[in-house]
């Protein structure tokens, strides 16, 4: 338990901001969508401490704000550095997650550049989990980038990018988003504990299965509901079919975590947890979309971005498998598997997704010292 409670620090929407550099001349127009509720983690714009920023207070700082991000962004070409120059005010926009500040600037490259370097390393040393999403293009209409405290630098050719250039870059961020979101691997480790495991109706307890087969069959059937029912909120999202609220998604997803776990616990579904996977995958589907959500991609981009995301998050979800389940089969006939990591662990599980719901319903941030 002392060991997963600092998971409840990761319990919201990973940190976004949106960068999109667009060819003017020799150098870029660049537009920054940065959160404001970053910009306070560092800044302390609320000045009277009510709980929110006003305008006035924002523009008090924009000289403060444009200048802490644009020293956190490096752009060059042809090995000759691109100097940033903000512009005179600072805009406000609301994205799917809250309000963000827009910093306007250019960058004056030396010479009509074919590639250019970009080095990003805006709220890495204060969340790793930040990522900032980068589109270079003409008019809006480059792919877009998904750069992170372990991928912070990045190369652009100017010259046109490949269709299968774009699916790869995808499918890196697909699966980096499936390893960073530690709520849908824990609800994922829900569903496979019992995988190796069955209920005997006599007696009511869990008990090995039998073969490897067995356990890999019902693997089989829980991922591929879960996939199937995430890709369809995913692309209907994306799509701009549907869209439901950040906080209710959120929200949503935590209290899905605790329904996984306490199944193990108290169950109500053994061999039909298949349904329970396909039912809660389609929340977890808007959680997914939450990260192409605000990109505004071109619609002649739009399906090879999304496909590419979603076989990255499915590559990430089988890489779990493959490493979880050999592993589970090899132990499920102890008690350390039956009673500590089944019952307890699922017990563990349900306690931080409790601790999650509480701060993303009532939007609030648990601290543990």
């Amino acid at each position: 338990m002392a060991f997963l409670l600092p998971l409840v620090a990761l319990a919201h929407k990973p940190s976004d901001s949106y960068l999109h550099l667009d060819r003017a001349g020799d150098g870029f127009t660049g537009r920054w969508d940065v959160a404001l509720r970053d910009l306070e983690e560092v800044l302390v714009l609320d000045v009277d401490g009510d709980g929110s920023i006003t305008w006035i207070e924002l523009r008090a700082r924009q000289s403060d704000v444009a200048g802490y991000a644009l020293a956190r962004l490096k752009l060059s070409a042809e090995g000759a550095p691109c100097p940033l120059t903000p512009a005179s005010t600072l805009r406000v926009v609301r994205h799917s997650d809250g309000a963000y500040a827009v910093v306007d600037f250019t960058a004056a490259c030396p010479a009509t550049p074919r590639a250019l370097d970009v080095d990003y390393t805006l709220l890495f040393d204060r969340d790793p989990q930040h990522r900032g999403i980068v589109r270079v293009g003409s008019d809006g209409a480059g792919e877009p980038l998904v750069l992170s405290s372990t991928r912070h630098t990045a190369r652009v050719s100017l010259e046109g990018l490949s269709p299968w250039r774009r699916f790869g870059q995808m499918v890196h961020s697909g699966v980096e988003h499936i390893w960073a979101g530690v709520d849908h691997l824990l609800f994922l480790l829900a569903l496979l504990l019992p995988s190796v495991l069955r209920r005997d109706r006599a007696s009511g307890r869990w008990v090995p299965v039998g073969d490897f087969g067995s356990a890999m069959k019902d693997v089989v059937k829980v991922v591929s509901a879960f996939t199937l029912a995430h890709s369809l909120t995913l692309s209907a999202a994306s799509l701009g079919w549907v869209a439901l609220p950040s906080r209710l998604v959120e929200s949503a997803i935590a209290a899905s975590v605790i329904v996984a776990a306490l199944n193990n616990v108290f169950p109500l579904m053994d061999r039909t947890r298949w349904l329970a996977a396909f039912a809660l995958g389609l929340l977890h589907g808007f959680g997914f979309a939450s990260v192409l959500a605000d990109l505004e991609l071109p619609a002649g981009s739009l399906a090879v971005t999304l496909f590419g995301f979603n076989v990255g998050v499915e590559l990430g979800q089988l890489a779990c498998v493959a490493v979880f389940l050999p592993v589970a089969f090899l132990l499920r006939d102890t008690r350390v598997y039956r009673r500590a990591l089944l019952v307890g662990g699922s017990a563990v599980i349900a306690l931080v997704a409790c601790a999650w719901l509480y701060e993303r319903a009532f939007g609030v941030a648990l601290t543990f010292t």
